[in-house]
């Protein structure tokens, strides 16, 4: 943020200004910030004009065209979140509630959305959607890579001669599949006693100690486990238990919200096609959102991540990482231009990543 003083009467000035073109997408005259006062502020249009001039010097306001009003510019934007986010801080010193301030039908339509969500990843996905639903944007929610796969549920079938389908079910809901070719022929029997055994010994543990504990138990009693899960080694070296290698999960909902803005269309095209990437969608909301902090963050203005991801300086990102206790969960976040309602914004984003804990706490305190 730029240093600059503004004063009480500029700051006024400068949020109508914002408020109003937030409302209508048209430059903001002065005759136009005095309806929106109707004089309770005792602002004359010639006062408002200064005051829009000041404004105009310190980087605050653009002039498109010589005639017409003034627009805000991401400058005003930031500063105008900062505004807000300080205010947040301050009436919330003494919350009485865990949750961000959010209005009742807000709260109530978000926590319908939710209804019957049972695993992290079905939060995400719902969250995607949601985020996109109430926005004039993209509606993101991206898995943490730092969550290591845990194991549910195993299943084997045998494709063919020497072809094996493993079907993972991991704790977050996710299921991977994948074709496994093996050097001999793997009876029906082999391949179920080789998933009972999984799932009977190693369900609830992570996919890497589950590797390394059943090579140490196959190297250790190697005459043991040749007689009784001679098929086990070989499906774990063919990838039986490998975790997914493509990379974390990620919901991305809201395209035609951002084609159908006002946006630089031929910039905002190249930039969906390198969201299509699902690791350039990643490097963006790593870039901005740091999974260690707790608080919303919003960026005005999105810089060039790498050489593909174009600068889109009238799009904003509202994120925040989500958590279930100390776990990080993945990253919501909503991408959308400039012209939002960035206080509605802020509370969603924070209210959707504070209710992950609330809706796993719920999920895991149910009778099984």
């Amino acid at each position: 943020m730029h240093e600059f003083r503004v004063s009480p009467r500029e700051r006024l000035v400068l949020t109508a200004i914002i408020e109003i073109y937030i409302a209508t997408g048209e430059p903001v005259s002065s005759q136009a910030v005095a309806r929106y006062f109707e004089n309770k502020e005792g602002l004359s249009s010639a006062t408002i004009r200064n005051v829009m001039a000041v404004l105009g010097d310190l980087g605050l306001l653009d002039q498109p065209h010589t005639s017409a009003g003034r627009l805000p510019t991401p400058l005003a934007f930031r500063y105008h979140v900062a505004q807000l986010q300080q205010s947040s801080r301050v009436t919330s010193a003494a919350p009485t509630s865990q949750f961000p301030q959010i209005s009742d039908q807000r709260r109530e339509q978000i926590e319908d959305s939710f209804a019957g969500v049972g695993s992290p990843l079905q939060y995400l996905e719902r969250t995607s959607h949601v985020l996109a639903l109430i926005s004039s944007g993209l509606g993101v929610a991206v898995a943490s890579s730092a969550t290591q796969p845990i194991l549910e549920h195993i299943h084997f079938s045998r494709l063919a001669t020497g072809r094996v389908l493993a079907v993972l079910v991991t704790r977050a809901g996710a299921v991977q599949d994948r074709v496994l070719n093996i050097g001999r022929d793997l009876s029906y029997n082999d391949l179920e006693l080789a998933a009972r055994y999984l799932n009977e010994n190693f369900r609830g543990w992570p996919l890497d100690r589950i590797r390394a504990e059943v090579a140490r138990r196959i190297e250790a009693e190697q005459a043991e486990y040749q007689n009784r899960l001679h098929a086990l080694e070989e499906l774990c070296r063919q990838g039986a238990l490998a975790a997914d290698a493509t990379g974390p999960m990620i919901y991305v909902e809201g395209m035609a919200n951002l084609l159908a803005g006002e946006l630089d269309r031929e910039r905002l095209r190249q930039m969906l096609v390198a969201l299509e990437a699902k690791q350039r969608l990643v490097e963006l909301l790593n870039a901005y959102v740091d999974s260690r902090q707790h608080e919303v963050r919003v960026v005005v203005g999105l810089e060039g991540v790498g050489e593909t991801m174009p600068a889109m300086p009238d799009l904003v990102l509202v994120g925040a990482p989500a958590r279930f206790g100390a776990e990080s969960v993945g990253t919501v976040a909503v991408i959308a231009p400039t012209r939002m309602q960035y206080q509605e914004m802020i509370q969603a984003v924070s209210y959707i990543a504070r209710l992950s804990d609330r809706v796993f706490s719920e999920r895991d305190t149910q009778p099984q």
